[in-house]
């Protein structure tokens, strides 16, 4: 019998039998901040960026009304692009947080002050204090971190044209840069262990196989994931990685990467994912298009059938518009809770 839903996604992430798969969505880029549920609470974004208890409190508040088995901060990918320079909107109720302009226009450019100092800066304090209040108070509910990968740092930072046409031309100073900014997401990563999160949830959209193709995503996605991935794990905690987009480009190199689980887009196959690379514990996919638009009966048979395919946790497939209906979450989140 599983005793908590820590247990269950920790014992999963382990490769350990559960009873039935957790259902989760880990925040960040998977965001569940909904309208609705911010519209029926006092703790609402954009305020919920900047201040550890409103974060905390909203964090706990959209596990509450929507299911999911996990605590999920921060609410966006812009935490390590506005500590990296970049200019940021942060958004309105309805609206995410984004990049309104990146700090460097090339890689040449690029330069960064050290991890160790990088990590107090911007929104991070507040991020760990809120991680160790939520930690503290629900000691059995996991709470994940969530991380914006190497790549997709650094195409928030650098001007992103130029910065994937620079790879190719500029190898060396690519290295550097992405190794420079592996080292502070690694900084990060484990301040927010240091403060009790059970799991980090690295997003990387912008290190697919469609823009990278398999030669630079072997070249500059493996290694750094990779680093980032065997440094939160030596803290014993476990690493999700989600990839975006269509994986066929680079799935022959899917089992050179170090995660505990991989979390995809809801064009994926995971039973097919699974068949071929039998150790692989899977995350997803359910299509965020169908929690957004279709009813609650078509959500529920869209989780059976992931849940029949032997899907190890279950998630929305990417991050959820923040008009999702909470009725649909609920048939998500209540489907996978009443399996046997």
């Amino acid at each position: 019998m599983i005793s908590s839903e820590k247990k269950r996604l920790l014992s999963v992430l382990q490769k350990e039998s559960v009873d039935r798969p957790p259902v989760i969505c880990t925040g960040g880029m998977m965001n569940t901040a909904i309208v609705d549920i911010m519209r029926c609470t006092r703790y609402a974004l954009p305020q919920a960026h900047f201040d550890s208890l409103l974060m905390s409190e909203l964090a706990y508040e959209v596990h509450r009304s929507t299911g999911f088995e996990n605590i999920g901060i921060p609410f966006c990918m812009t935490v390590e692009a506005e500590v990296l320079g970049s200019d940021i909107d942060f958004g309105t109720l309805e609206c995410e947080p984004k990049i309104a302009k990146e700090r460097f226009g090339s890689i040449k450019d690029a330069q960064f002050p050290n991890a160790s100092v990088l990590i107090t800066k911007g929104r991070i304090p507040q991020i760990c204090e809120a991680a160790k209040l939520l930690s503290e108070r629900y000691p059995s509910i996991p709470v994940i971190g969530n991380l914006t990968g190497p790549i997709s740092t650094a195409a928030s930072v650098i001007d992103p044209v130029t910065f994937y046409k620079e790879l190719r031309k500029f190898p060396d100073i690519a290295h550097r840069v992405l190794s420079q900014i592996t080292d502070f997401l690694i900084a990060y990563a484990l301040a927010l262990v240091k403060n009790g999160v059970s799991v980090i949830s690295v997003g990387d959209p912008s290190a697919t196989g469609e823009i990278l193709g398999p030669k630079l995503f072997e070249e500059y996605v493996i290694p750094y994931i990779n680093r980032l991935i065997d440094s939160v794990n030596q803290s014993r905690v476990p690493v999700i990685i989600h990839i975006c987009g269509d994986l066929n480009p680079v799935r022959h190199l899917l089992q050179l990467i170090h995660p505990q689980a991989i979390s995809t887009d809801a064009m994926v196959n995971l039973a097919s994912l699974k068949r071929e690379f039998p150790g692989l514990i899977t995350m997803g996919n359910v299509s965020t298009y169908a929690l957004e638009n279709n009813n609650e009966e078509k959500i529920k048979n869209i989780t059976y059938r992931l849940i029949n395919e032997g899907i190890n946790i279950l998630s929305p497939a990417c991050g959820l518009s923040t008009s999702t209906p909470l009725s649909n979450i609920r048939a998500l989140t209540d489907t996978v809770k009443g399996y046997r």
